[in-house]
């Protein structure tokens, strides 16, 4: 059932009409976004500029964009050493879901326990790229990378090497009560350690593919490596790869984004990953796989593979893994500065 929310963001802007009607557009349409909001939804908006931005009227600008909803506008009283040219917002509304606040470019600076460190939720089906992209991300933002999908196909892993059906959800927790999981970065590379054994370089064939989408299907499981991953994202500025990191795993992440493709185009590029590897697979057994793990990961009852009503979709058939890291950078940048 709708509850009353109230939700806050700010944003700075330059005293232009042009720039003031940009900001206060982006902060509005960032705040429906990241909330779910429709204009059916608000009961009003209450809106705040500083005495120096006075070349156009943010409510004005906020009501020519289309939204027709109630709008409250006032003055903030101007304070010593305050922000300047900054408009805030504040919306009352019914929404299923909690209040997501918004602050972009100069105006993170009045929510540092909000915005000194970010998350990237990066979600999508089995081949999309997205530890491709996520490392390219990582890179050309300079901050942490974790590939999530290597925790599970650890766990994965070690069911197979101890002869436990990954499918027996009672069996696999046994197995894995003694089973430590880390991450650790050698040189900026991520290594997985599983009871302080590496095994980066034994989890990326299919049958461990596989192994893993069964196990993250398992509760225990899930738990067992959900705190690692929170521990994680709460200290550092990250980006992370998944099916459920921003529905269930970090849902309050500032950035979200769905990678997928088609299961053909997915299959192609796995294929053409395993060979350059050197591994014995045919197309067909590749794309079998694909189709199954997409049918196994969005009908599982735990936290199935789905996209996050605030998360950026990018179809990535006729993409290349740079362009979509374009993508992704080119949001998170705008709205940080």
């Amino acid at each position: 059932m709708s509850k009353l929310v109230s939700i806050r963001g700010a944003v700075t802007a330059k005293n232009t009409k042009e720039d003031i009607v940009r900001s206060a557009i982006k902060l509005a349409d960032e705040l429906y976004f990241k909330n779910g909001l429709r204009d059916e939804n608000i009961v009003n908006i209450q809106v705040s500029v500083t005495d120096d931005l006075t070349a156009y009227s943010v409510a004005r600008a906020i009501r020519e964009s289309g939204h027709a909803v109630a709008l409250m506008s006032a003055s903030e009283p101007d304070i010593d050493g305050g922000l300047k040219g900054c408009i805030r917002l504040m919306i009352t509304a019914e929404s299923d879901y909690p209040a997501h606040n918004v602050y972009l470019g100069g105006a993170r600076a009045l929510r540092p326990d909000l915005t000194n460190v970010y998350a990237i939720a990066l979600d999508g089906p089995s081949g999309a790229g997205k530890s491709t992209v996520a490392k390219l991300v990582s890179k050309r933002l300079s901050i942490t990378y974790l590939d999530t999908g290597a925790l599970y196909r650890a766990l994965g892993l070690t069911c197979l090497n101890r002869n436990i059906s990954v499918s027996d959800a009672e069996k696999v927790e046994k197995c894995l009560k003694d089973v430590s999981v880390e991450i650790v970065y050698d040189n900026g590379t991520q290594r997985v350690m599983v009871n302080g054994v590496d095994v980066t370089m034994l989890i990326r064939t299919p049958e461990v593919s596989m192994a893993a989408s069964a196990v993250s299907a398992i509760p225990y499981v899930r738990k067992k490596l959900l705190g690692l991953q929170r521990e994680i994202a709460e200290n550092n500025s990250v980006i992370l790869d998944g099916r459920d990191i921003g529905t269930v795993v970090l849902p309050h992440a500032e950035f979200k984004f769905f990678l997928t493709a088609s299961a053909e185009v997915r299959a192609r590029r796995r294929f053409n990953e395993l060979k350059a590897k050197g591994q014995s697979v045919t197309y067909a057994d590749v794309l079998a796989d694909v189709i199954t793990r997409d049918c196994n990961d969005s009908t599982r009852a735990v936290a199935p593979l789905k996209c996050a009503y605030d998360a950026i979709k990018i179809e990535s058939d006729d993409l290349s893994a740079e362009q979509v890291a374009d993508v992704i950078v080119s949001k998170v940048t705008e709205s940080l500065q």
